[in-house]
Order: C-alpha cells, then sequence, then structure tokens
C-alpha cells in the first residue's frame, strides 16, 4: 500500500468511513498515482494489471465527483469486456457510492432487457458490456447525453474481443466535454490508437506489472508424464490446502478434468464459454465462498473476474507465452499478499515452458526440478540473418 492516505488525496469523510468498513486504510499504489488527476476531471491514461486495486483508482473520483441525478441518465459510464468483471465492478462501488447516495447498477448480456432496464433506470454510474449497453440505448431506455465521466476498463481486451465497433457507436453518443479515463495492462498498440482518438491531453500513469507479479508470488515448474498428470494435480491440490485456480487450453479440456478431479474427491467445478452466465455465476460463488476449492477454468472464461484469496494457480496446461503466464498467475499474489504459481510440465513441452521461464529471470526455479534451460529459438530472417524469437507463437485456443 501506498504512505499516502486518503484524505491527503482528496478523498471525502463519508467514503473514507466506508472503505475503512471493508478495511482499506490507505491506497494502493495504482490509486495514489491516479487519484489526484481523477479528481480534477483530468483525462487518465493508467496501465496497471487486474488485482492492483484499480477499480477503486476510478471509482473513488467517480463517487467524488458526481450527485445523485435524473432517471435513465447515467452521468458516469463504466464499459468493461464481460459480464463478470460488469458485477465485479458494481461490487466495488457499491458502498462507496451508498455514502453519497449515488446509485449504480450493472448491464450486460443473458438478461432480459426488461428487467434489467429495472436497475437501471435509477442509476448515477451504469457499469456495462458494450453490446447491452447499445442495445438499451437504441431503445432510447437509457440516455447519455448526462454523461460526465466515461471509464474504459481491461480496454486491451475489449479489443480483443472485437468491441471496438460499439465503443465507438456509444462514445458518439456521449458528450464531448466529458472526462475519459483509460485501464489497460498495456498502452502501446491499438490501445495507444483507441485512447489517443477518445482523450484530450490525458495524463498517463504506469505500474510495472509483470516484474511485480513475479516477485510477488512463489513459482515451482514440476515435470510429469502425460499419463500422471491427472495424478499429480490431485496430491498437489491434496498436500496444498486452500483456494486452487487450475487453468486448461480448451473448454472440453476443462470439463473432462472437473470430471476426474470429482471422482477422486476433489471439490470442483469448471468455467469455459460455453456454460450460461446463471451457471458460471453459481461456480464463481461455490468458489468465492469455499464451497468449491478448485475452480477449473479456461483463460477467455477467467477474464474479467476477481476472487480474493486465491493461493494457488496451477497452469494444468501451460501458457502459450509470458504474458498468459503473467496474466494467470496474477490471479494469486495480489494487493502484496503471497501466493503460489505452479505449472505442471510434460517432456514435450519443457522447451517452450523453459523459454517462458527463462524470459521472466524463473530459470533457476525452473532447474530445480532437474530440467534444461532450451535456448532461444533461432531463426532465419529474409535477409538471411540469424535472429532469436523472444516469444513462442501463440497455440490456437
Amino acid at each position: 500500500m501506498s504512505k499516502q492516505s486518503f484524505p491527503a488525496l482528496g478523498v471525502s469523510e463519508p467514503v473514507v468511513r466506508a472503505l475503512a468498513e471493508r478495511g482499506i486504510t490507505a491506497p494502493f499504489p495504482i490509486q495514489a498515482l491516479v487519484m489526484a488527476d481523477a479528481l480534477t476531471g483530468r483525462d487518465v491514461l493508467a496501465k496497471s494489471r487486474t488485482g492492483s486495486g484499480k477499480t477503486l483508482a476510478f471509482a473513488i473520483p467517480i463517487v467524488e465527483r458526481l450527485q445523485p441525478g435524473a432517471p435513465h441518465r447515467p452521468q458516469a459510464l463504466v464499459l468493461v469486456p464481460t459480464r463478470e468483471l460488469a458485477s465485479q465492478v458494481v461490487r466495488e462501488f457499491e458502498d462507496i457510492a451508498a455514502a453519497k447516495k449515488l446509485g449504480v447498477a450493472a448491464a450486460y448480456g443473458g438478461i432480459r432487457i426488461r428487467e434489467q432496464n429495472r436497475g437501471v433506470k435509477g442509476a448515477d454510474i451504469l457499469v456495462a458490456t458494450p453490446g447491452r449497453l447499445e442495445d438499451l440505448a437504441e431503445r432510447k431506455l437509457v440516455r447519455l447525453d448526462h454523461v460526465r465521466v466515461l471509464i474504459l476498463d481491461e480496454a486491451d481486451r475489449m479489443l480483443d474481443m472485437g468491441f471496438e465497433p460499439q465503443v465507438a457507436e456509444i462514445a458518439r453518443r456521449l458528450p464531448r466535454d466529458r472526462q475519459t479515463m483509460f485501464f489497460s495492462a498495456t498502452l502501446e498498440g491499438a490501445v495507444g490508437h483507441l485512447a489517443a482518438r477518445y482523450t484530450r491531453h490525458p495524463v498517463r500513469h504506469e505500474i510495472e506489472a509483470a516484474r511485480r507479479t513475479v516477485d510477488e508470488a512463489e513459482h515451482r515448474f514440476i515435470p510429469v508424464t502425460e499419463a500422471g498428470k491427472v495424478d499429480a494435480l490431485v496430491e498437489l491440490l491434496q498436500a496444498e490446502p486452500g483456494l486452487a485456480l487450475v487453468f486448461v487450453r480448451t473448454k472440453r479440456g476443462a470439463d473432462r478434468l472437473a470430471v476426474k478431479l470429482e471422482a477422486r474427491g476433489v471439490a470442483v467445478a469448471a468455467i469455459h464459454g460455453d456454460l450460461t452466465q446463471a451457471a458460471r455465476e453459481r461456480a464463481l460463488a461455490a468458489f468465492h465462498a469455499g464451497k468449491v476449492t478448485t475452480l477449473v477454468a479456461t483463460d477467455v472464461a477467467a477474464r474479467g473476474w476477481d476472487v480474493e484469496g486465491i493461493a494457488h494457480v496451477i497452469n494444468y496446461d501451460p501458457p502459450a507465452d509470458d504474458t498468459g503466464y503473467v496474466h494467470r498467475v496474477g490471479r494469486t499474489a495480489r494487493a502484496g499478499r503471497s501466493g503460489t504459481g505452479v505449472t505442471l510440465v510434460t517432456p514435450d513441452q519443457q522447451g517452450d515452458v523453459s523459454r517462458i521461464a527463462a524470459r521472466l529471470h524463473l530459470a533457476d526455479e525452473f532447474r530445480k526440478e532437474g530440467m534444461a534451460v532450451a535456448p532461444p529459438r533461432v531463426v532465419f530472417s529474409s535477409r538471411g540473418r540469424r535472429s532469436a524469437l523472444r516469444r513462442p507463437r501463440r497455440r490456437a485456443s
């Protein structure tokens, strides 16, 4: 946590009190960096990973800047890529928004529009996925002409999921003199171009994500055979108590592994893109409550949700590259807490996984299990010169 205090950053007493009731008494680094500019209405670009406290970095300034307004006319709009993240962001807002008598609601697919519209009606702060918000606006169930603050949360994932056309249409409906803030794991490339289009003279803040994720967690690489992977996983789960998030490559693989673990007495659930929204929420709720201690997930399904207290992230199927590793293992060791990232490595995977370990300066951890670190891949460019590939090519998911 930062050495600064919330009052010193300009946060009002009712909000400070609401935060203290949740055990939050001092800002995290991203909050301390962003809040002063956000409170003054500056456009902000913030580079920070999930789990760093970024939601409160924009939630607190929004709550401080708004007054209760008119029905069907939200004053703050938070765009998020997934339904799970929308629900999570609303939970972060609820107590501090209540302290200032502000309404907050979520809008996302999978729920009937009429039913959802009842909640959206009184929202001063609307957290929405782009597709559902566009539907609501087209039906004139929500008006966007009073929006004073626009947040694009996990903007990089919104682009990855193809939401740029919807974001453009929504932005067209908003007042031009609004405040805009981008929160993303990267601010380069397409995200940078998008930010330049929608912000005016933004101030930029960055928290180095990958190195912090690597430094805050313990890392283990365990050699296994393909035939012995499930037994090795069960042994690991039994030896290491606490909530465990197990990553697999495919949706069918998640279901198959969950069935095998359940047969061995593990309290397990699977979560992936083929499940209904209600089924995903039930699985997450059971995991959050500790009724299910092991959650088997695909990368896509795990995007945009956050569960506190995950003790272990286990790569049953290794990630495609070092970015994927950081994103997965970043689900544990959050906000200064300890956690462990474990990767099961079959003989044919040792080369690729060792390169990921080397790029993240984890080669010693990889060698501890007697596995050799493979040299960087070498290719010949079109001009005939040798060059080392920094990242392996992504596998199809």
